[in-house]
């Protein structure tokens, strides 16, 4: 029996094929740049506030405005870092596709 050649290589992958992975890899990296942008943004606050002498909650310790800190933060790491992981793993496909073709 003749053998066509395209059992041993692997079927290339469409676009459809792989939006379910990066859809996956989105929405788990926006739950994790929201709160890790908004943990940032408090941190960020802590400095200003010392910078401006802002007196810090009592009770809480919590810096002046850290809401407004806090939402940007979080807001900033929710588009930052799937974009930065998506654009990664696309890179990463390219490279390996173009190793395989040779």
């Amino acid at each position: 029996m003749a053998d066509d050649g395209g059992s041993d290589t692997p079927a290339p992958e469409t676009a459809s094929d792989t939006r379910p992975h990066y859809f996956g890899v989105g929405c788990f990296t926006v739950l994790a740049g929201f709160a890790g942008g908004g943990m940032i943004g408090v941190l960020i606050a802590k400095f200003v506030g010392f910078a401006q002498r802002c007196p810090s909650d009592a009770e809480t310790g919590a810096p002046c405005n850290w809401y407004t800190f806090a939402v940007y933060g979080a807001v900033a790491g929710a588009v930052i870092l799937p974009t930065i992981a998506i654009t990664s793993l696309r890179r990463a496909r390219r490279r390996t596709q173009n190793s395989e073709r040779g």
